[in-house]
C-alpha cells in the first residue's frame, strides 16, 4: 500500500552509524525494496562541489534513488541544524505525499534527533559574537559553559556545539518522546573493520583527485567557510600548499575519520531507541517488519 499523504505522522525509516560503516548502502537496498527516497542527514554533503571528500554518493547512485539535500549549499555558506530540521520535514512531507517511504540516513548527530526530538532551536546567532567565540580555544569555551552553568554539550570538545551551547544559553541533554511511525536503525563495525574501510576510502578519494578537488574549492571560496574546516579539506589543504606530502595527509585523514567515528558514535550510542545489529541483512528484515506493521 501506499504511504498515507494525510498522515500526520508518516512512516520514516532512520539509518545512522559512523562513517565508513555502511549506512549509504542500506539505505539503498532499503529504498530499491520499499520505493523510497533517502534525505542526506550530512553536515557536509549539503555543500556544492565538496563530492569526494565527502564520500558524496555517485551521480549513477543518485540516479537509481531520489536524494534530497544534497548540494544546497555554497561552501562559504552557512548551514545550521535549525535549517535542516525545516527543510528535512519539508522532504519528508513531500516523499510521503507521492506514496514513498522517507528514508533518514546520516551521521551528523544533530541532525537526526532535531527531526526525531522535534528539537525547538533558539533565534539565529550574532555573527559578531560567535565570531568573537571563534577566536576562543575548546579550553575557554569549555570554562565558559562551566562559569555560567551551561552544561557541556554531548561532544564537549566539539567548537561549533560550545559555542552554541553558549549562544543559547544551554543546550538541551534530554530526549524527548520519539517520532511517531518512526524506525531508527544503527549499524556497528568493529574496530578493525572500521579503520580498513576508512583506509580503503582513504586511498580511494586520492585516486578520484581529491587533492585537486580541495585546490579547486579552496581557490574558488578563498578558503572561507565553515565547511572548509572540515577535517578531510583541512588536512588536504596542506598538501596543496606544501606542507604535508600526500602519504601524510592520507595517514592524517584516516586518523580524523577514526576520531570522528568515536565521536558519532558518542553520540548515537546514548540514544535507546536506536535498534542496532552489525549485519544488514538483519536490519532489512527489522525495517520489513516495521513496514509491516505501518500496512505499507
Amino acid at each position: 500500500m501506499p504511504v498515507n499523504p494525510m498522515s500526520t505522522f508518516p512512516p520514516l525509516v532512520v539509518i545512522v552509524g559512523a562513517t565508513a560503516s555502511g549506512k549509504s548502502a542500506l539505505a539503498m537496498e532499503v529504498a530499491r525494496q520499499w520505493d523510497g527516497e533517502i534525505i542526506a542527514a550530512d553536515s557536509r554533503t549539503v555543500y556544492k562541489g565538496m563530492d569526494i571528500g565527502t564520500a558524496k554518493l555517485t551521480a549513477e547512485d543518485q540516479a537509481h534513488v531520489r536524494h534530497h539535500l544534497l548540494d544546497i549549499r555554497n561552501p562559504d555558506e552557512h548551514f545550521s541544524a535549525a535549517e535542516f530540521k525545516q527543510l528535512a520535514e519539508t522532504a519528508i512531507k513531500y516523499i510521503s505525499g507521492r506514496g514513498k517511504l522517507p528514508i533518514l540516513v546520516g551521521g551528523t548527530g544533530l541532525y537526526v534527533d532535531a527531526i526525531l526530538y522535534d528539537y525547538q532551536f533558539g533565534p539565529a546567532a550574532d555573527m559578531q559574537k560567535r565570531a568573537y567565540l571563534d577566536t576562543l580555544s575548546v579550553e575557554v569555551l569549555q570554562e565558559m559553559c562551566r562559569q555560567r552553568a551551561i552544561a557541556l554539550p554531548v561532544n564537549k570538545n566539539n567548537r561549533r556545539h560550545l559555542i552554541r551551547a553558549l549562544e543559547l544559553g544551554g543546550l538541551r541533554n534530554d530526549l524527548k518522546k520519539l517520532r511517531a511511525s518512526t524506525l531508527i536503525v544503527g549499524i556497528t563495525t568493529k574496530r578493525e573493520r572500521l579503520r580498513e574501510r576508512i583506509a580503503a576510502r582513504a586511498h580511494n578519494m586520492i585516486e578520484k583527485g581529491i587533492v585537486g578537488e580541495v585546490e579547486a574549492v579552496g581557490k574558488k571560496y578563498n578558503w572561507h567557510g565553515e565547511a572548509l574546516k572540515g577535517n578531510i579539506y583541512r588536512i588536504f589543504r596542506d598538501v596543496v600548499e606544501g606542507k604535508m606530502s600526500l602519504g601524510e595527509a592520507t595517514e592524517a585523514s584516516i586518523r580524523s575519520d577514526m576520531a570522528l567515528a568515536k565521536r558519532q558514535m558518542t553520540w548515537f550510542k546514548r540514544n535507546s531507541d536506536i535498534v542496532w545489529s552489525e549485519n544488514p541483512e538483519e536490519l532489512l528484515g527489522k525495517v520489513g517488519i516495521f513496514l509491516h506493521q505501518q500496512h505499507l
